[in-house]
């Protein structure tokens, strides 16, 4: 499987995003994608090894960028939980009013969701850079812990931003409060509270 940035590639991909955007996932087949793109019929699979990947690969070049800078600029030992809540919640509630972005928020939840297996390979899908970022931030935390707990909010982040209807103001804000909540959480003060 190739992982170059060739022009056939790059059709597979816009292609995809366009029939699954006007389709469907589960309405797309393989097939149809190397028709749309004038390929040959075994492109998807020499690419990206099938139509799993091709989408993994789709949403990891259109939304790793949008996280990109601000996941960069996260600084552990300045930075509060609540602000990388705002770094991961930001992108969202950038693209949630755009139909290819609304698309892209679908895609990646229903991967998430269905595949957890799937294979992400950029920075923005690896649990356990976002659990030691935790840890630090929290200090109290173990890092299986933090992958808990992150798993369950991108979960929650993920459900609600690829609801039919965009957030509003006043739902994103009650989203942020809570997964910052519930990430931030220290042990001390769970020890207390079930006390």
């Amino acid at each position: 499987m190739s992982v170059s940035t060739s022009p056939t590639r790059e059709q597979l991909l816009q292609t995809a995003e366009r029939l699954f955007l006007t389709e469907g996932y589960d309405a797309v087949s393989v097939r149809a994608i190397c028709a749309g793109a004038g390929t040959n019929p075994a492109a998807v699979h020499y690419h990206f090894g099938s139509k799993d990947q091709l989408a993994t690969a789709l949403l990891e070049a259109r939304l790793a960028p949008l996280w990109a800078a601000a996941l960069g600029s996260v600084d552990v030992s300045r930075d509060s939980v609540s602000e990388l809540v705002d770094v991961v919640i930001t992108p969202f509630v950038e693209i949630q009013h755009d139909p290819a972005g609304h698309l892209h928020l679908q895609l990646l939840a229903r991967f998430v969701h269905a595949r957890p297996e799937a294979p992400w390979h950029g920075a923005w899908f690896d649990l356990d850079r976002w659990a030691d970022m935790l840890v630090a931030m929290v200090g109290d935390l173990g890092h299986d812990q933090a992958r808990r707990r992150w798993a369950l909010a991108f979960e929650l982040i993920l459900s609600r931003f690829s609801a039919e209807r965009p957030l509003s103001d006043d739902a994103v804000t009650s989203l942020t409060e809570f997964v910052t909540a519930g990430l931030g959480q220290r042990a001390a003060e769970r020890a207390k509270d079930n006390s």
